[in-house]
């Protein structure tokens, strides 16, 4: 069976549906939600518009409360089922993209747009490679259920929700990683620190009015500003010979005795915040020469001495590493000082698999509490480990090679995907050995070409599984 064939023939009805997913803003926006569409008025569009896409083409669907759904082939009216594990919402689209973020442009063979590889481009391909399965009419032992989720960006609570209501899948795997196998995630410690005091009657040359980076702790923030009033000559030099040295984009204004200090970094994703530039980061760094309140000074001072470039968590006192999954992780994502009111930093944290977390949070709280900050809020996730062994990850090796005649090595990650919510479950595709991971960055796109093999490769899983 040559799947890449059966793939082409429904090339052109592949990146329509795919097109119709992209133009919808599925950013979570508790705002607009409602009873029915409770992660917001757009996650819940997208949720609708890709269960009617896959109705229309004869799948059984169901909807629960707005917040996950699925659409399953039971060829087989089994008891059990394979479960491919995708998500519907979006991050943000910030920064300065080339074309409308939720306007899908191609140019150059690729695909641009908000969730062209995160992860409505490969949720596409695990549909088509379902459709190509029914149309053939191929044998299954296991029902097929693919399954949208609604908040994989923000909690996961949609797949929360799915384990409650309904019976796990016998296996299954998420495409919304790499290729070919990922078989362990790290667990994740997701905390908020508040400075204690945050009113001061020390004074400084300078007065720091707020601080203010990033929107997501799962991201690394491109865009820090910060705001103070003072008076000092060698403040905007100095920012600029600053952004000069690190090669960044910067701007500043003045009113006055008022300066605003705008510095622009590079985002990524939070599990390998080495892979970006933490723009909060470098503004902190170049602000600590200079004297503040109190307050100002000590939240200066902590992000300087223990997150500035120090992203296995050594300034933090919780660095650890292990064989499975490499070593601890630290993304400072959110940054929110406003002068007497609010003084906090929001840390994404990727724990590997042997991981001891109440040591890890006893270190943390004693680092943190030695800059008179305290934790305020705290949140976990288990990691998600399948041996090497599993009989879901021979067949997975077996169709990856046979799909692409390359070795379908084993990986691991910092990321936190749906495979979790399934014990015999991975992370399966999409972005190939040696392509650029652009989710949650500007300018996401996918290769149309790798969007068609990963849809070949679907479809072979999605049999083989089947038939487990």
């Amino acid at each position: 069976m040559n799947f890449y064939d059966e793939v082409l023939k429904r090339k052109d009805d592949l990146l329509r549906d795919l097109e119709t997913i992209l133009r919808i803003k599925s950013v979570k926006d508790f705002e607009s939600a409602t009873k029915n569409r409770p992660m917001g008025d757009k996650i819940g569009e997208a949720l609708e518009t890709m269960l009617s896409i896959t109705e229309f083409a004869g799948f059984k669907t169901t909807n629960i409360v707005g917040m996950v759904g699925f659409s399953e082939y039971s060829p087989a009216q089994a008891e059990d089922y394979i479960g491919i594990l995708c998500h519907l919402d979006v991050v943000p689209a910030t920064g300065d993209w080339v074309s409308p973020p939720f306007e899908p442009t191609i140019r150059d063979g690729k695909l641009y747009a908000r969730g062209a590889i995160d992860d409505k481009g490969p949720t596409i391909a695990a549909y088509y490679g379902l459709k190509i399965v029914k149309e053939l009419g191929l044998p299954l032992k296991h029902n097929i259920r693919l399954i949208f989720g609604t908040d994989e960006e923000s909690g996961m609570s949609c797949m929360k929700k799915y384990v409650e209501v309904e019976k796990a899948p016998l296996a299954g795997f998420a495409p919304d990683a790499d290729f070919p196998i990922i078989h362990a995630e790290k667990g994740q410690i997701n905390v908020k620190l508040g400075l204690q005091n945050v009113s001061s009657s020390e004074k400084g040359d300078l007065s720091l009015l707020s601080f203010i980076a990033g929107e997501k702790g799962n991201m690394v923030p491109d865009v820090a500003e910060a705001k103070m009033i003072g008076h000092d000559d060698t403040l905007v030099p100095n920012f600029l010979k600053y952004c000069k040295e690190k090669a960044v984009v910067y701007s500043y204004s003045q009113d006055g005795d008022q300066t605003m200090l705008k510095l622009v970094g590079t985002s990524a994703h939070g599990m390998e915040p080495h892979k970006g530039v933490n723009a909060a980061l470098l503004l902190a760094s170049f602000l600590q020469q200079y004297s503040f309140e109190e307050s100002a000074n000590t939240y200066i001072q902590f992000i300087n001495e223990t997150l500035y470039y120090q992203f296995k968590g050594e300034g933090l006192g919780i660095d650890f590493s292990d064989e499975v999954t490499g070593p601890l992780t630290v993304n400072a994502g959110i940054f929110k000082f406003e002068k007497d009111e609010i003084a906090e930093i929001h840390l994404n944290i990727r724990c590997p698999v042997e991981t001891n977390y109440e040591d890890t949070i006893e270190k943390l709280t004693k680092t943190v509490e030695s800059y008179e900050f305290k934790i305020t809020a705290l949140a976990s996730k288990e990691p998600h480990h399948v041996p090497k062994d599993s009989p879901l990850i021979k067949v997975l090796q077996e169709v990856y090679e046979a799909e692409t005649g390359e070795e379908p090595t084993l990986l691991t990650t910092g990321g936190a995907t749906y495979a979790r919510f399934m014990k015999n479950g991975v992370a399966f595709g999409a972005v190939f050995p040696g392509k650029p991971m652009t989710a949650h960055q500007k300018n996401e796109y996918i290769e149309i070409e790798d969007l068609l093999k990963a849809t070949a490769i679907y479809a072979h899983a999605i049999y083989r599984l089947g038939n487990l």
